[in-house]
């Protein structure tokens, strides 16, 4: 079991009101307080001294003093930037950090937050969507728009995770996949409207920068409402931690107080897009520095400390950001920086220093069904019947179909050299889309079919173990940081990141002699997803730094798209899988021995841990070159060889080449799909293997679950 689960803090039976124990609890928690709002006071002051405009300590101070001030340069920046900047800083700040802990006490788990309950994707998506379709909603309106899709969200990923009973990484891999789902649609819409939705992408991470205090201000109320919601729930939640049937005893409503914990959350959280955009990862920082707090001093360990305790954490959290920002870089550059950058990179630590200390099960228990079903030799040759023409039937279609429909006798000709101008046009644009989408797709299936095997996690991917986002952060800094970079080189900077990425995620999810030595299924996913979101986050510090005015380069490496890619870009994919598949196939059987255990590997002579280094290195480079391909492209290591098991069974010897196959036709299929529909606009690819992964994502969860 989990040693993350949330506890009831321990309190003193014996002690008095009075007693010295009392009194010695009641001082350490206005000690606590107090020395929480003197730094959070000093930092912002510093905050207000910065910014592009230099002004002295005196002018601020004049200035803010009512009275004391005439209209001068010093007064205006205060009330049009500095004031309503760290206003949202802590406004926002605080309501995270409320909204934070108190999802971790409904959810019993230390993470649930705003964003790995998707709540931030689902309200930004909404945000997005009310944009791109040209509509100017009042501010409580827009915040209400947020409200209904973050709540849909976190329903769901409750729903999906039996309410948080399931386990921490339950939890958070619900949460991930359904968060990178609402993220592809919110890309695909930022890219399909980019006039209407100018600014969005930045936006997307979280900027405190505000045009005036009106949203502030604005804000104030329907914060103010959720905080004292949550404080008289208060009573409620600490009677929630001793678990539901001691809750029930006690005249608990459980089902209720629920609900309304976290609709009130959801409230705080969608109100925080609203004005800022999501900034990632301040509930989960939040709350898990207050329960750190609580533990040393039991007194805070009530909710009607606790939750104030983690709004005055989280509005620590949103004003360092904002200050270390400017005071690493030029002032100019800071104020194009979202905030919600550097809180994502502190909540990955977070996230992968509590899945450190994750005490769980080993690698290979709680993965039934990851090593598939017997299959005939009849039955897997009926398959590669059906593959081989699903293959063709894929090739076809994504030569005649697109913007322009073309006959399969234009395309003979065009083979032929005898086609016209016109035809020649649209099948040279079209047939290096179709060669990097097999290409891609086979090598994201072979990754997902070794990390897999090595993780002993049906669950497992090179997306969500950080593979794909390291080596897009590389790919995608090559390009921006070195103008007209070839293939080449692109490649191996992915290459590089890819590698590094992964190896740092393998090193980490190493146990130690507290949390049980060998590699850990669970801490393994949860210190991916940790990776996963610190090299997003550094992809869209790049993109914003360097190129800001091209974010659709970021977009489109972040959705995953074959959009404008030449056909050299799929030189290195197929050089890199006409030595990863023979390879994988003749070490097949230690494939299928590493994905037993840990000891029937060593029992029979296995390396088990040089084999799992050299396997996750191949892995890592058929995923760089697939991201120079295809982007960050989900999924698609994930379906593919789960449902290559499935029909070939668990010798991969039989089931690597389907899963092979099946990953072709899925991205090559996925990009026809994608730029016919809404021709002549097109979806990216990515979106497309989204809405299929997701949902299998989800079944593949509650099967999971269902099995144990």
């Amino acid at each position: 079991m989990s040693d993350l689960s949330i506890k009831a803090a321990p309190e003193t039976p014996t002690a008095s009101s009075g007693s010295p124990a009392s009194a010695a609890r009641t001082l350490g928690a206005v000690g606590v307080f107090a020395v929480l709002l003197v730094l959070l006071l000093i930092l912002s002051l510093v905050h207000l001294t910065q910014g592009t405009a230099q002004l002295s300590v005196g002018e601020l101070l004049r200035a803010a003093v009512p009275g004391g001030h005439d209209e001068s340069d010093a007064t205006a920046v205060l009330i049009a930037s500095r004031f309503p900047r760290l206003g949202a800083a802590l406004l926002i700040g605080a309501a995270l950090g409320i909204a934070g802990v108190a999802l971790q006490s409904v959810a019993r788990n230390p993470l649930a937050a705003p964003d790995t309950l998707a709540v931030n994707a689902g309200a930004y998506l909404s945000v997005v969507a009310v944009a791109a379709f040209g509509l100017s909603l009042p501010f409580y309106t827009g915040g209400l728009v947020a409200f209904v899709g973050g709540l849909a969200a976190a329903g769901l990923v409750m729903l999906v995770a039996h309410g948080g009973d399931g386990g921490p990484t339950r939890l958070v891999l619900a949460g991930s996949a359904i968060a990178l789902a609402l993220s592809s649609l919110s890309y695909v819409l930022l890219m399909l409207f980019q006039t209407q939705t100018t600014g969005l992408f930045a936006w997307q991470s979280g900027t405190t920068v505000q045009s005036g205090g009106q949203q502030v201000r604005l804000a104030i109320p329907l914060i103010a409402f959720g905080v004292a919601g949550l404080l008289l729930l208060a009573h409620r939640l600490d009677v929630l931690a001793l678990g539901d049937d001691s809750a029930r005893v006690l005249g608990i409503d459980v089902r209720r107080s629920r609900f309304l914990a976290v609709l009130l959350s959801v409230l705080l959280a969608a109100t925080a897009v609203t004005v800022t955009g999501p900034i990632g990862f301040v509930g989960l920082t939040a709350g898990v520095a207050a329960r750190s707090i609580a533990r040393k001093l039991p007194g805070l360990g009530r909710h009607l400390l606790l939750l104030p305790l983690s709004g005055v954490l989280g509005a620590l959290v949103v004003v360092s950001a904002d200050v270390l920002l400017r005071l690493f870089l030029a002032d100019d550059v800071s104020i194009a920086i979202p905030t919600g950058v550097v809180t994502t990179l502190t909540g990955a630590g977070v996230l992968v220093w509590l899945a450190r200390r994750l005490r769980g099960a080993m690698v290979g228990s709680g993965t039934q069904g990851a090593h598939g079903t017997v299959r005939s030799g009849r039955w897997v040759a009926g398959v590669w019947v059906v593959l081989v023409l699903a293959l063709i039937g894929t090739v076809v279609s994504g030569l005649l179909l697109g913007e322009r429909v073309v006959l399969l006798g234009d395309v003979l000709n065009w083979l032929g050299g005898q086609a016209g101008p016109k035809v020649n046009f649209v099948l040279d644009q079209r047939w290096p889309r179709v060669l990097t989408g097999l290409t891609g797709g086979a090598a994201l299936a072979l990754a997902g079919a070794i990390v897999q095997a090595v993780c002993r996690n049906p669950l497992a991917e090179p997306g969500l173990l950080g593979v794909t986002p390291g080596a897009s952060a590389g790919a995608v800094a090559a390009v921006v940081l070195v103008p007209g970079i070839g293939v080449w080189p692109m490649m191996g900077l992915a290459t590089v990141a890819a590698l590094l990425t992964f190896g740092l995620v393998l090193g980490l999810a190493t146990g130690t002699r507290a949390t049980g030595r060998g590699l850990s299924s669970e801490r393994l996913v949860l210190i991916g997803i940790g990776v996963s979101s610190a090299a997003t986050a550094l992809t869209t510090l790049i993109v914003v730094i360097y190129s800001p005015w091209d974010t659709n380069l970021a977009l489109t490496w972040l959705s995953g798209s074959t959009y404008g890619r030449p056909s050299s870009q799929a030189i290195p994919v197929i050089l890199a899988l006409l030595v990863a598949l023979p390879l994988t196939l003749y070490s097949s059987r230690t494939l299928d021995l590493i994905a037993l255990d840990e000891d029937v590997p060593r029992i029979l002579g296995v390396r088990l841990d040089a084999a799992r280094i050299g396997f996750c290195a191949v892995a890592a480079i058929l995923t760089a070159a697939a991201a120079c391909a295809v982007g960050a492209l989900g999924f698609v290591g994930l379906v593919a060889p789960h449902a290559a098991r499935a029909l070939a069974g668990g010798r991969h010897a039989r089931s690597v080449p389907v899963a092979v196959a099946l990953g072709a036709v899925v991205v090559c299929l996925a990009d026809t799909v994608g730029r016919t529909v809404i021709a002549p606009s097109e979806v990216a690819a990515g979106l497309v293997t989204a809405i299929i992964g997701a949902p299998y994502f989800v079944w593949l969860l509650h099967r999971s679950r269902s099995t144990r």
